[in-house]
Order: C-alpha cells, then sequence, then structure tokens
C-alpha cells in the first residue's frame, strides 16, 4: 500500500519542562504525516484535496502507540507512513518514527472519510480514484 517518509527535527516547544517530547506532540506529528502522506498519493495540498474531493476531514476514530526510546529538541527523525488498510469509508495508517535508525514509536491511526450532512458530518465511501492511489 502507499508510503511515504519526511524527516522532522524535534523543535524546544515540543518539549516538556525535563527536555524530552511531551507524548500529544508526537500525535501532532502523526497527524502531519498522514497529511504529507496523502498530498504525495494525491498529488495536491491538503487544502486543495479537501476542496477536490468535497469532503470535510479526515478525522480520527482510532489512534495508539508504543513509545521505545525518548526524543529532545534537536534530534532529527524520520516518520514512515504507510496505509495498512482500506475500509468502505475508512483506512489505517501505521507510522513508525525512526531516531538515529532505530525504532523510536510505532503508532497505528484509523480515520474516516467524512462529509458534511447540515450541521453535522457523516461517513462516505472512499471514491474509487482515492482507493486506487491508496492502494499502490
Amino acid at each position: 500500500m502507499f508510503s511515504h517518509r519526511m524527516k522532522l527535527t524535534i523543535q524546544f516547544g515540543d518539549c516538556d519542562p525535563a527536555g524530552i517530547v511531551y507524548y500529544p506532540n508526537y500525535f501532532r506529528f502523526f497527524d502531519n504525516a498522514t497529511a504529507a502522506m496523502l498530498t504525495s498519493a494525491f498529488g495536491r495540498n491538503k487544502r486543495n484535496w479537501l476542496t477536490h474531493y468535497g469532503i470535510a476531514g479526515i478525522p480520527m476514530v482510532d489512534t495508539g502507540a508504543r513509545f521505545l526510546k525518548p526524543s529532545t529538541f534537536g534530534d532529527s527523525v524520520d516518520i514512515q507512513s504507510e496505509i495498512t488498510e482500506l475500509g468502505r469509508s475508512s483506512f489505517s495508517v501505521q507510522h513508525r518514527l525512526l531516531k538515529g535508525g532505530e525504532l523510536a514509536i510505532e503508532a497505528h491511526e484509523k480515520r474516516v472519510w467524512v462529509v458534511r450532512d447540515g450541521e453535522a458530518i457523516r461517513s462516505a465511501p472512499l471514491p474509487d480514484d482515492v482507493r486506487q492511489l491508496l492502494s499502490a
């Protein structure tokens, strides 16, 4: 399935008073990695692919992580993201954060393709071209 890699330098503001990354920031990194992966797959930035497909977004319905090694500001890390499953209206992503080539965090998320329905949102089937792009 589709995969993407991005480099990230940990910033001072990403860290807690002990100088290590405050764990919710990892989920922000992974959210950005998912957006970067879809931007790469769709050949357009997030604002444009949201408009192009007429969707409200791709909210998470499940997430989790296994933390193996801490990171601190100044560290350069790689985030490898891969689509692992395509459902009717959902898709799953696995993220692997590598520090110095070693696995530091393994995370997963499940997201749903949603459209507006009045003032609410509801799931919608993944379009055929999205399914093809993400399964490549």
